[in-house]
C-alpha cells in the first residue's frame, strides 16, 4: 500500500505527520512501513540518521529520494503485499515527476490549517490530483489548529473539502510535535492523535 502526505503549502506539517502516522503503523499496528523522505529539506531523513547515531531500535526504514527516483523504486516498494509505504512529498506540483507518484497512490493524506493560504493551497493540490488519478481516496487532517480560530470559518472549510474527500478530527498546535522523531511518539501527543489515526485506520486498512 503506498500513501503519500501532501500539500502544496509549506508548513503544513506534512513532515511531522508522516512521523506520527509511521510511528503509528509501525508500533500500535504491528505493519512494516517504509517512509519514502522526498521533501526538500528531508528532515525525516535527518532524525532517522540521528537516532541511528544513537543505536536506538529502528522500528521502520526511511529513504531519502527525489521523484525521479519513484519509477524504479516502485516495484521493490511494492514486492511485500503487506508493507506500508509512507512517501512525504515535497511541496510543490510544477514537476512532472508527481505524475506516477499520484497515479501508484492508494490513499492521498492531507494536512491542512484553517487559514485563506492553507485551505486555497490545499484546494488546488486536491485539484491537481483529481485530474492526474481521479479515483484515489483523499484524507484531510486539519492539523496545527490554534485555539483561537473562528468556529465559522471551520465550518465552512470543513463543507468544502468534504466534496473532495474524508476529514478527521482536529489536531490541535502543540508544541510537543516537535519532539517526535523516527523511534518513538512522545506520550504526550499520543492522545491528541489516536483519534484522527483510528479514523484512517478503520476506513483504510480494516478491510485490507
Amino acid at each position: 500500500m503506498i500513501i503519500i502526505i501532501g500539500n502544496q503549502k509549506g508548513g503544513a506539517g506534512k513532515s511531522t505527520l508522516t512521523l506520527l502516522l509511521a510511528n503509528y503503523l509501525s508500533q500500535a499496528k504491528n505493519h512494516p512501513v517504509t517512509v519514502i523522505d522526498m521533501d526538500y529539506q528531508q528532515s525525516i531523513a535527518q532524525k532517522y540518521e540521528r537516532a541511528k547515531l544513537l543505536e536506538n531500535d529502528e522500528p521502520y526504514t526511511v529513504v531519502a529520494a527525489s521523484l525521479e527516483h519513484f519509477p524504479g523504486m516502485k516495484n521493490i516498494m511494492c514486492s511485500n503485499a503487506e508493507q506500508i509505504v509512507l512517501i512525504d512529498l515535497p511541496g510543490k506540483l510544477d514537476d512532472d515527476g508527481l505524475i506516477p507518484v499520484f497515479q501508484s497512490a492508494d490513499l492521498v493524506i492531507c494536512p491542512f490549517s484553517y487559514d485563506e493560504f492553507s485551505f486555497e493551497s490545499t484546494i488546488l493540490f486536491s485539484v491537481v490530483l483529481r485530474k492526474i488519478s481521479d479515483a484515489v481516496p483523499i484524507t484531510y487532517v486539519p492539523n496545527r489548529v490554534k485555539a483561537n480560530v473562528k468556529y465559522e470559518t471551520r465550518m465552512d472549510v470543513d463543507e468544502q473539502l468534504a466534496k473532495l474527500g474524508e476529514l478527521t478530527s482536529a489536531l490541535p498546535d502543540r508544541i510537543d510535535f516537535q519532539r517526535v522523531n523516527t523511534f518513538q511518539t512522545p506520550l504526550a501527543i499520543l492522545p491528541v492523535v489516536l483519534n484522527a489515526f483510528e479514523t484512517i485506520y478503520k476506513q483504510h486498512f480494516q478491510n485490507e
